[in-house]
């Protein structure tokens, strides 16, 4: 059996798709709710989007690239801080049990994180 050449978009997207957690899918087998990309006019790729449920795994995931793979627990106290305020950058506190996910993958309390986000919410009104 031999594999299909990847098309230019697909390549060309693959970082984005990695980093977001979403699929390219097969043309004839997307789905209602996939994205179908065009490429010079013509139908190309379908994206598959990440469920919801899966987004706060994944930024925690990216944050563990961030910091050289090292997990998250064992980062020092500055590093968690800067770790807490890229996730709210990014919107992981929106989620619900944002912060009681976050600070068990810090090794920290709720109280913690939220020490954390008052702490940046105070240095931003400065």
């Amino acid at each position: 059996m031999t594999e299909q050449p990847q098309h230019p978009l697909a390549a060309a997207l693959k970082p984005l798709l990695d980093a977001v957690g979403a699929t390219p899918v097969p043309l004839d087998e997307a789905k209602p709710e996939d994205i179908v990309l065009d490429w010079e006019g013509e139908r190309a790729l379908a994206v598959r989007l990440p469920h919801l449920s899966n987004a706060l795994d994944r930024l925690l995931a990216e944050m563990t690239r961030q910091f050289d793979g090292r997990p998250l627990a064992e980062l020092d106290r500055s590093e968690k801080q800067r770790v807490v305020a890229l996730l709210e950058g990014r919107g992981a506190f929106t989620v619900r049990h944002g912060v009681e996910t976050v600070a068990t993958a810090l090794g920290v309390s709720r109280f913690t994180v939220y020490n954390y986000l008052n702490r940046q919410d105070g240095s931003k009104s400065k």
